[in-house]
C-alpha cells in the first residue's frame, strides 16, 4: 500500500484542511502592551479595610507607613469604634485607637507591616487577629525615638492570647 487511493487522499486533505481551520480560525489573543515593572501576582496583598476615628493622626501615619509598604488601604472614619471592634471578635483589653480586617484577620492598632505580612503567609491555625494593646511608643505611626520593647499580641476567638513577636 504504497500509494493511497484516491478516496484517502481526499479525506487526508480534507482533514489537514478542518484542522488548520480550526486551530487558525480560533480567536487568539492580541498581545499586551507593555506594562511597568509590578510585583508579581503572587505577592498581591489583600486591601486592608482600617476602621479609626477622623482626628486620629496617628492612626493615618500608620495607614500610610502600611501603603508604604505595598498595602491598600481602605478608610472608614468613625466616631465610635466599640461596635466594629466588638463584631470582630476584639477582646476589650487588647483594644487600641484603630482596628484593620485583612485577610480574615483582625488587625488591632499599630501593629508592624512585617507580622501583617508573617501572619498573612503563615496562616497560623486559631489565630484571629493580632494587636498592639494601646498605642506603644516606637510602633509604626508612634515614631518615638528611644521607645522601650513593645509585643505584638495573637488572640484567638476565645480570648486567649500569645506573644506573636516582640519589637525593641
Amino acid at each position: 500500500m504504497r500509494y493511497m487511493n484516491r478516496v484517502q487522499a481526499v479525506v487526508l486533505v480534507a482533514a489537514v484542511i478542518a484542522g488548520n481551520v480550526v486551530a487558525y480560525g480560533q480567536t487568539k489573543p492580541k498581545p499586551a502592551a507593555a506594562k511597568p515593572a509590578t510585583k508579581p501576582a503572587a505577592q498581591a496583598l489583600p486591601q486592608l479595610v482600617v476602621y479609626k476615628t477622623p482626628t486620629c493622626g496617628c492612626c493615618t501615619k500608620w495607614v500610610e507607613y502600611m501603603e508604604k509598604n505595598g498595602f491598600t488601604a481602605k478608610v472608614t472614619n468613625m466616631p465610635d469604634l466599640s461596635a466594629v471592634k466588638q463584631q470582630n471578635g476584639l477582646p476589650p483589653r487588647l483594644s487600641s485607637c484603630h482596628t484593620t480586617l485583612v485577610g480574615g484577620y483582625v488587625i488591632e492598632g499599630h501593629v508592624p507591616v512585617e507580622d501583617v505580612r508573617r501572619l498573612l503567609k503563615e496562616k497560623p491555625a486559631g489565630i484571629a487577629g493580632l494587636a498592639a494593646p494601646g498605642m506603644p511608643a516606637g510602633s509604626p505611626g508612634m515614631d518615638v525615638p528611644n521607645s522601650p520593647s513593645y509585643d505584638i499580641i495573637a488572640f484567638d476567638k476565645t480570648g486567649k492570647t500569645s506573644v506573636y513577636a516582640t519589637h525593641r
